[in-house]
């Protein structure tokens, strides 16, 4: 009897969570849809169905950031169903204890964060990558979402010394669009500037194509190309210039290692790699949040202000994680700390307040 009953709430489970995913999916591809057609509708290259590729591809992302709160929604979804249809009533009845029949909620919670972990979240940095590339097809560098800060490079050629600026960056860090660099003398003043449509990473030079030099006291003179030599690597580039949000889990140990070989501070890479890690927990310490708030039987309808305190609950859970992962990222904390504490102590918590409701 149990393992049929386990059967049939897992199937509860996953039915709401699917539901809930595909709520979501709608709302943010209608809102994100309307937005990138007001910034970019007017474009040359843009049309009505390459707009709705580039969502498509870019809602994965999204998704990502909202998979905790579907956890906590879909358990609490499911449980309050089925305790106003008495099913948790005969449940209960029948001698069957809260740990026993919250078995499958947890399995299909972990599970559903393996399933964004190995699936989602790859899919999520492709996609990414993807639309980046069709935004910059179409002119949309002042818009392009690659960065959300402007990097910024700094290479030392021989006696020349010069910073490189990029709105955009595509291909792995070897294309950058609406590129500026700005050269330096001996005496540590600005000798030159050179403002460049894109520049393309070659072996051993940067291609500027479109590029308008302006210098001290002089007419600007543009070029169609211009060869800017440089000693670094692509690989250098990358692991510069990559956000550790858009690389996909699979990625992330070796870029790791990359990005130690180059003498790059890793915490942010690592954090996420642990965050990554910790999700599936992460989901379980939703569902025990859920579950707080969801099992009392109500004759008529649960209570709302508990129903509001479980999601405020699960929304400063989400809040301090961010937050202790923002701490991990910029070396306050080790990323294993950041990554793992907050879900550690959630759980803890939601196993509690459970034992102390149903034993007392």
């Amino acid at each position: 009897m149990i393992r049929t009953l386990g059967l049939y709430f897992f199937r509860r489970y996953v039915v709401t969570t699917i539901w809930f995913l595909l709520g979501i999916f709608s709302l943010i591809f209608i809102i994100d849809f309307s937005e990138m057609s007001n910034r970019v509708g007017g474009l040359p290259g843009y049309t009505i169905t390459t707009g709705l590729l580039v969502t498509g591809l870019r809602i994965p992302m999204i998704l990502m950031q909202t998979v905790p709160f579907v956890a906590l929604f879909s358990g609490m979804a499911a449980l309050i169903s089925l305790n106003r249809r008495y099913e948790l009533v005969v449940t209960r009845a029948a001698g069957i204890s809260v740990w026993q029949f919250l078995r499958p909620f947890v399995i299909g919670a972990f599970l559903f964060g393996l399933l964004a972990v190995l699936t989602l979240n790859p899919l999520a940095a492709w996609g990414s990558k993807k639309a980046q590339e069709v935004e910059a097809a179409w002119g949309a560098t002042n818009s392009a979402r690659a960065e959300t800060s402007v990097p910024w490079l700094r290479q030392v050629y021989g006696k020349d010394e010069a910073i490189i600026g990029a709105k955009a960056v595509l291909d792995d860090g070897t294309r950058l669009l609406n590129v500026s660099v700005i050269h330096f003398d001996d005496d540590n003043r600005i000798s030159l500037r050179q403002d460049a449509d894109s520049a393309t990473l070659k072996d051993g030079y940067w291609l500027l194509k479109n590029v308008r030099e302006t210098r001290i006291g002089e007419l600007p003179v543009h070029l169609d190309e211009v060869q800017l030599r440089t000693n670094l690597k692509q690989e250098f580039v990358q692991e510069s210039l990559e956000k550790p949000e858009s690389i996909a889990f699979f990625e992330l140990g070796r870029k790791i290692a990359a990005a130690r070989s180059f003498g790059f501070p890793t915490n942010a890479m690592e954090t996420q790699f642990q965050s990554m890690l910790a999700l599936p927990l992460l989901l379980v310490a939703m569902t025990l949040i859920a579950a707080c708030v969801s099992l009392k039987f109500s004759r008529f309808n649960q209570s709302r202000a508990v129903i509001l305190g479980g999601i405020l609950s699960g929304f400063m859970l989400y809040v301090v994680t961010v937050l202790v992962k923002a701490f991990g990222s910029s070396g306050v904390v080790p990323p294993f700390v950041a990554a793992w504490l907050p879900v550690v102590v959630a759980m803890s918590l939601g196993a509690t307040i459970l034992l102390h409701q149903e034993d007392g």
